[in-house]
């Protein structure tokens, strides 16, 4: 039997846990950079097992280093395991029992199946060539994101590659979506306060409204995009909060706006930030308000790299895994991820893992009915298996 056979065997074995594991999780999520609970239980599921778990970063990040029985490289996998701050919708028997918090974006998903895999690696590990470090990774959701930390507290050290998955609710189950190269979006958010005099509405003369200036603030930011940016570049501006809320005869003194930005290229997030900047400054002068700008550059675009890439691809077409049915390119995909501060160290590959029900019904991601296919968790934990043993073969 060679050792692709046997852990694809014992994954089918553990499928059952994998999913316990996950609806348990499913159950119980935290928020980003309060994921304690989360955490303790990542650490105890590793008691016992032949290998070293160590806390990393200052919030709640795990790594788990496998030593293979032979001399190799160090492949690092990564998973993510923060909630969100959504209330669940579904009618599940182990729907969040968390009042306005739910995983609702897979990262359970991704934290049971790495759990599960690295457990059957660790059986295996005296035939590994190399050694295998796990990444449990918190804090995806929210900048400055968990990733950052746990690499400046040294989770890449001496590793040559790290590989990562999503679930990914728009792929059918069975399919495996990749990109090479920029794969998906860098963002950025701002805060801008716009402050002017508060007055009586019968009386505007003696006011000046905030709430004029930063309505035209937000009609001017879509020229940004559809008038400086190259149509052969990518990027969107969006408004998601426009605090204003008052009086119906009072003129409001100041509001609150809260922005996002996705670019694909880095050049194209400088002249985004500098065109909201001189926006604002216009906006100013027409109409006698200050601003106050917060403005946060993150997750950088997420590149993978070329070579890797095709070779996981390979790989994992050559394997002829039953549960896969497609592997193709799904193209840059929009959402950012904080797996790309990963990529900037050391060459790195990101790929998805269609979890589309079976009916095929529209449950996207950060939505209250996100809703995944279970069968997903055994393809992501054969899929990253397979590229795993491949990497660290004789």
């Amino acid at each position: 039997m060679t050792l692709q056979t046997e852990l694809m065997q014992r994954l089918d074995a553990a499928e059952d846990e994998m999913i316990t594991i996950r609806r348990h999780l499913h159950a119980h999520p935290e928020l980003s950079f309060h994921e304690k609970e989360t955490a303790a239980y990542i650490k105890q599921f590793y008691q016992g097992l032949d290998c070293q778990v160590s806390d990393c970063g200052d919030g709640y990040g795990i790594v788990v280093d496998i030593a293979g029985g032979y001399p190799g490289p160090k492949l690092a996998l990564r998973a993510d395991f923060d909630a969100l701050a959504v209330q669940e919708a579904n009618q599940l028997p182990f729907k969040s029992q968390n009042p306005g918090v739910m995983h609702a974006c897979g990262h359970d998903a991704h934290t049971a199946y790495l759990m599960v895999l690295a457990k059957n690696l660790i059986a295996l590990k005296a035939q590994l060539h190399g050694s295998l470090r796990i990444l449990h990774q918190p804090a995806e959701e929210v900048s400055p994101g968990g990733a950052k930390g746990m690499i400046a507290a040294g989770c890449l050290s001496d590793v040559t590659n790290v590989i990562g998955l999503h679930v990914m609710t728009s792929m059918p189950t069975g399919t495996i979506g990749y990109h090479l190269g920029e794969s998906q979006t860098g963002r950025s958010n701002f805060t801008v306060k716009f402050t002017g005099k508060g007055g009586h509405a019968s009386m505007p003369q003696l006011a000046n409204d905030a709430i004029v200036a930063g309505s035209y603030f937000v009609t001017a930011l879509q020229t940004i995009v559809a008038r400086r940016i190259n149509p052969f570049d990518t990027a969107s501006v969006t408004i998601g909060s426009f605090d204003g809320a008052g009086s119906f005869n009072a003129i409001k003194e100041s509001i609150t706006i809260k922005g996002d930005v996705r670019v694909m290229q880095e050049s194209t997030r400088q002249l985004v930030r500098a065109q909201v900047g001189q926006i604002i400054h216009g906006v100013e002068a027409m109409f006698g308000v200050t601003a106050q700008l917060d403005y946060d550059d993150n997750y950088p675009v997420l590149v993978n790299e070329p070579k890797l890439t095709q070779h996981v691809v390979s790989v994992l077409e050559q394997a002829n895994l039953p549960e896969i049915s497609t592997v193709t390119d799904y193209g840059p995909q929009d959402p950012s991820e904080d797996f790309a501060y990963y990529a900037q160290q050391v060459p790195s590959c990101f790929f998805y893992v269609g979890c589309m029900p079976d009916d095929h019904a529209n449950h996207p991601h950060h939505s209250p009915d996100f809703l995944l296919n279970e069968k997903s968790l055994l393809i992501a934990a054969k899929a990253a298996g397979t590229v795993a043993l491949d990497y660290l073969s004789a």
